[in-house]
């Protein structure tokens, strides 16, 4: 029987073991818990939820949500899971989180294909494999990844602005301009004059911060101090930094006060990276602050700005969009190691890295999905987007490229009809190979 190795047994190693097993694959599943805990986690049940128990927005005109419904057309085992153990929250979907672990823990070890070993790996196992070991991987295994990577391999604590997406942005506020024309009209201008600023920076350093995890230390570099740290110096240190107005003059020739600065994120030019605003404030915080900003009263957030320990790929310089390592072809990766970011995101990951992992064993063509889907955006996002400064990213319509032209009022429901249409023949064609 031909057998892979899955290197950890968090939602995207068990969405891509389930993947396999469907297909009559066998799977030793290795999962260093409860043999070794991270600091996180507190059981050694598979799948475990370890913040949050909300798998957020279950409607289709959410990112997220169509993300679910794409999962659910592919036989996703955390999706099958996670609505059997539903509670009531709305138009979101949370879930028993434990009763959740324990079901796909059960469904996973009593498998007649599954083998599973509770140990930690020093060591990039040989022949075909998914690392699926979160970012929370354990040092020995983190410097081994790091070294097959030739180091474009990140672990640090890091603060990340927020994206914004463009088509919310007011830009009967907003002008293009390069500080000086330098470059041509690359970036988004937000002006503020002496008012607007000084009311946005009290609310600013007022605000409300993300209480760390018992693990991670509030250390910060300053090449990505939190804009709310910056502004705790003082009025200048924003004013001669991220918001300096100096060569960034309105059209009507007015020197504004202050500038935001917005930075394309995406090659399609439908998200904006918000220039030197990393941030851990809380994310009601950051809606509410940052809304403050002329030009974003609306604004829809594609990502709001994190403050964590994270382990990730370099991405776009390493992965194949089928989630299959550019130096070794039977080695994928899965989960928020890739840069994916979210519980269902990962599970996400997993499950294409499943198919493409179960497509090389069994002969086949891999899939590899386009961005007009959801699954398809997220795995071309992670590995096309500037591997200079890569960042993760949870599902988002500004991702997505959608193939017709449709008002803002129903553009929403145009991505989620497009990308359930476009699907159609990937899933057919997963479902016929036997």
């Amino acid at each position: 029987m031909k057998r892979v190795t899955v290197v950890g047994a968090g939602l995207a190693g068990c969405e891509a073991t389930w993947q396999l097993v469907n297909k009559g694959i066998g799977v030793d599943l290795i999962e260093m818990r409860p043999h070794t805990l991270t600091p996180a986690h507190k059981t050694g049940d598979f799948a475990e939820l370890v913040c949050s128990n909300s798998l957020r927005s279950n409607a289709l005109v959410n990112g997220v949500g169509l993300l679910k419904e794409e999962m659910r057309s592919f036989n996703s085992l955390i999706m099958k899971v996670a609505d059997e153990y539903a509670l009531p929250s709305g138009s979101a979907l949370a879930v028993d989180r434990d009763g959740f672990s324990q079901k796909i823990t059960k469904m996973i070890t009593e498998h007649p294909l599954v083998n599973v070993y509770h140990k930690e790996l020093t060591a990039i196992p040989d022949g075909p494999t998914i690392i699926a070991s979160g970012p929370l991987t354990s040092p020995a295994l983190s410097a081994a990844i790091a070294e097959f990577v030739d180091k474009d391999f990140l672990y640090f604590y890091d603060a990340v602005a927020p994206i914004i997406i463009k088509d919310s942005i007011d830009f009967s506020v907003a002008y293009y301009k390069s500080r000086y024309d330098k470059g041509g009209d690359d970036y988004i201008n937000l002006p503020m004059d002496q008012i607007t600023f000084l009311n946005f920076y009290n609310e600013l350093i007022n605000a409300n911060t993300i209480k760390l995890h018992d693990f991670e230390d509030e250390v910060f570099f300053e090449g990505c101090m939190p804009i709310e740290e910056m502004a705790k110096r003082g009025m200048k240190t924003l004013l001669f930094g991220p918001l300096k107005s100096v060569g960034l003059s309105t059209d009507e020739h007015r020197k504004p006060y202050a500038v935001v600065q917005l930075r394309q994120d995406n090659a399609i030019a439908s998200l904006y990276n918000m220039v030197g605003f990393q941030t851990h404030l809380t994310y009601g915080e950051q809606q509410r602050v940052f809304k403050m900003i002329p030009g974003l009263a609306n604004a829809e957030f594609a990502r709001l700005g994190v403050m964590h320990r994270n382990t990730y790929l370099n991405s776009p310089t390493c992965l194949e969009n089928t989630y299959q390592a550019k130096k070794r072809k039977d080695l994928y990766f899965a989960g928020q190691l890739t840069g994916v970011e979210g519980y269902v995101e990962s599970a996400a990951s997993g499950l294409l890295a499943g198919i493409n992992m179960a497509m090389l064993v069994l002969d086949q063509e891999p899939m590899s999905l386009p961005n007009t889907t959801m699954i398809g955006a997220m795995a071309n996002y992670i590995t096309n987007a500037n591997p200079v400064n890569f960042q993760p990213m949870n599902a988002n319509f500004g991702i997505m490229r959608l193939m017709v032209d449709t008002d803002k009022k129903s553009r929403k429901e145009a991505y989620g009809q497009q990308a359930l249409t476009v699907l159609k023949p990937y899933v057919k064609r997963w479902k016929d190979i036997a």
